[in-house]
């Protein structure tokens, strides 16, 4: 996190700057120091941030507690799925959420700092001339097609519980195992169907899909992945109240 030793951006060039110093200091955390990272995000411990420095370095640590930020916050509780999901599909999902906290900060200096039409868009676009760190880490941008037939080879011995989840019957054992039913009535039927095919998972933001376990928590009524927040299909008939890792975290600062 800041401790506000780097010096405050105030123009393009100077915003540009600590956006590439940034993007350096991530890209390090999940490539070249991938291991140093992967241990230091023990879904033990509770809510983490994957933070980017101006000075190319990075570092996993708890939120700040001042509300509202010096800066936009990155996404939080990324340790929660590590062990859900295979190594490298974690791995790219930190890759987008660092990209769009990336984008968030640029912009927070350009609106603080009163940025024109002319100087944001000349800010994106040398933002825009640069890889994104999904890119990076993924390598979709060098070969887009392949990549995901290597994905699907490589999703075998760790996905035990992803493959659980896509299988479609226990979806139906449990009302909180499947996404907001569809109601049939006359009025607001198009209304439902748009709120189901809008659901997207609180833990990674991936879109619902019918051959998905996905469990709800009951404090907030988020939908999760069951692979994401570790909970299987046969966990799930057992839990009376589900607490998603956020509202349990919450709850434990208290």
């Amino acid at each position: 996190m800041e401790g506000i030793p780097h010096p405050i951006p105030r123009t393009v060039e100077e915003v540009f700057g600590d956006f590439k110093g940034r993007r350096a200091g991530l890209i390090k955390a999940l490539t070249t120091d991938v291991e140093k990272f992967y241990h230091q995000c023990d879904p033990e411990k509770e809510n983490l941030c994957l933070y980017g420095m101006p000075n190319e370095t990075w570092e996993v640590n708890l939120p700040v507690e001042e509300v509202p930020p010096e800066l936009p916050e990155p996404a939080l509780g990324i340790n929660f799925a590590r062990d859900g999901m295979q190594e490298k599909d974690w791995l790219s999902l930190v890759a987008v959420h660092s990209d769009s906290w990336l984008l968030a900060v640029a912009f927070y200096f350009g609106a603080r700092f009163g940025f024109g039409k002319n100087e944001r868009k000349r800010l994106f676009q040398m933002i825009n001339e640069v890889p994104t760190i999904f890119e990076v880490v993924s390598g979709t941008g060098k070969q887009p097609k392949d990549q995901s037939v290597t994905h699907n080879n490589n999703s075998s011995s760790k996905s035990k519980s992803s493959s659980k989840a896509r299988q479609p019957e226990p979806l139906t054992k449990a009302v909180k195992m499947s996404p907001p039913p569809k109601d049939d009535d006359e009025s607001g039927e198009d209304e439902e169907e748009d709120d189901e095919q809008g659901a997207t998972c609180g833990a990674c933001g991936e879109s619902y899909g019918t051959d998905e376990f996905w469990i709800c928590c009951d404090v907030c009524e988020r939908w999760f992945h069951g692979k994401c927040v570790k909970i299987t299909p046969a966990k799930a008939e057992h839990i009376k109240q589900y607490k998603c890792p956020g509202c349990s975290g919450k709850r434990a600062r208290v």
